[in-house]
């Protein structure tokens, strides 16, 4: 159970952002004593994984803030952070233990399943997150772009620590998470119906 609230939250962290929880577990992996990354995955703490992560890291949270860029990034990311939530299901829980380089038994043993289940996480988190951020720069021309690319990136950083550190927490960032998303979404709606239902009474009171 607990290597499933490691791993769902890995994926949920990269859902909104790409890099951070695999720049993360990198750093953990070179950092904390307690933590050791299994063997498939020990590449995320390497020199070069941890330069490029770090770079691409920066890049999307540089763009994710531009209002429009945003919108391209998050189409761009459509590919992306499902992958990238694959990698950080795997690599977090532990359930990876068969070196990359072995497709074959990689399939055959059935590891390949939380990769699965990490790209589905991620990729859910990606489509709430790509359409609340749509919703938002249609409601404000775009000015919501930073504050709500700021909280995301806040709550990815949140979860892939804690699911690191305090699995138990990284749980109930996770249930907050969604709850929040979906609290959101319902007002955007809302503000999206009034204001349809005001630009169709304006014309006929006229």
């Amino acid at each position: 159970m607990i290597e499933f609230i490691i791993g769902s939250s890995l994926a949920a962290a990269a859902g909104l952002n790409a890099w951070m929880p695999l720049f993360l577990l990198g750093l953990a992996d070179r950092l904390l004593p307690a933590f050791a990354l299994p063997a498939g995955w020990s590449w995320l703490s390497s020199d070069v994984a941890l330069w490029v992560l770090g770079a691409l890291l920066m890049l999307e949270i540089v763009a994710d803030k531009i209002p429009a860029l945003d919108s391209v990034n998050d189409i761009i990311q459509s590919v992306i952070r499902p992958a990238a939530g694959g990698i950080a299901f795997g690599a977090g829980a532990g359930s990876q233990t068969v070196a990359m380089d072995d497709p074959g038994s990689f399939f055959a043993d059935g590891t390949w399943v939380p990769v699965v289940v990490g790209v589905a996480i991620a990729l859910a988190v990606h489509i709430l997150k790509a359409s609340a951020r749509l919703a938002a720069n249609a409601t404000t021309g775009g000015i919501a772009a930073p504050v709500l690319s700021t909280v995301e990136d806040g709550a990815s950083f949140a979860l892939a620590a804690a699911a690191i550190v305090v699995p138990v927490l990284a749980g109930i960032l996770l249930l907050g998470l969604v709850i929040g998303a979906v609290l959101l979404l319902r007002r955007l709606a809302r503000r999206r119906r009034r204001s349809r239902d005001a630009a169709i009474e304006g014309p006929v009171q006229t």
